[in-house]
């Protein structure tokens, strides 16, 4: 019989957990367990996820934080790091969209968010929490990346660079954790998604023909239950 909480007494952070693929992985994830942080800018989103997370029996913490200072992520680990020994789960998956714009136009202080946004602050996610994955029995880390970042499409020059990025950099951490079999690293590309940043992208395009985000939570929490090697890439279909 398949386990009804198979993530009980485990604790995952979840980043852009405001809505969207985050709120919809953080919910699935409590549902099945787990204690979850949700790491967002905005507080009060945050609060309607949790809320929604405790009505449904589960349990949540909000850690409101700008990802782009990295200090502050620095700070949350080591709060963490006083409540709980180890991190089981770790999501990256907050990101900005950007301008899409050809190579030439892009512009380089909306640029350089986005790199800090969609990349600096996820290897400094890494540099912080790598303590508390190493902990955990088996720990397992999620980078939400997309189909840009491995073929590139015309005026998604910004975008795409910081995903082939976060790629690479992910595919270099699950080869430096491998050795030690306790650290699985997961890049899953969603897919056309029912989210806010693919309303910016295709404005015109009717919102029910593409996959709801809670989707592609069921394919992430099916994956951290599956035997998926580590540093694998996977695409969720609708």
């Amino acid at each position: 019989m398949k386990q009804e909480k198979p993530f009980a007494g485990k604790l995952a952070l979840v980043t852009g957990a405001s809505r969207g693929i985050g709120a919809a992985t953080a919910e699935a994830l409590a549902l099945a367990g787990a204690h979850v942080v949700l790491v967002a800018r905005t507080a009060k989103a945050l609060e309607d996820v949790e809320e929604r997370i405790h009505a449904a029996g589960g349990s949540a913490t909000i850690a409101p934080l700008d990802l782009t200072d990295t200090a502050a992520i620095a700070k949350l680990a080591a709060a963490i790091g006083e409540r709980w020994t180890t991190l089981d789960v770790l999501v990256l998956n907050a990101a900005m969209l950007g301008s899409l714009t050809p190579v030439e136009h892009i512009d380089s202080a909306e640029f350089g968010r986005l790199l800090q946004l969609n990349l600096v602050a996820n290897q400094a996610l890494i540099a912080a929490f790598d303590p508390l994955l190493r902990g955990a029995e088996k720990a397992d880390v999620v980078a939400v990346t997309s189909s840009v970042g491995a073929k590139p499409r015309a005026f998604w020059g910004a975008y795409g660079a910081s995903k082939a990025a976060l790629e690479a950099l992910l595919g270099a951490y699950a080869d430096e954790t491998a050795h030690a079999g306790r650290i699985r690293v997961h890049i899953v590309d969603p897919g056309a998604t029912r989210t806010r940043m693919r309303q910016l992208a295709f404005p015109g395009e009717e919102p029910d023909t593409v996959k709801p985000p809670e989707t592609v939570a069921a394919a992430i929490l099916d994956r951290l239950l599956g035997d998926a090697l580590t540093g694998g890439r996977m695409r969720v279909e609708a």
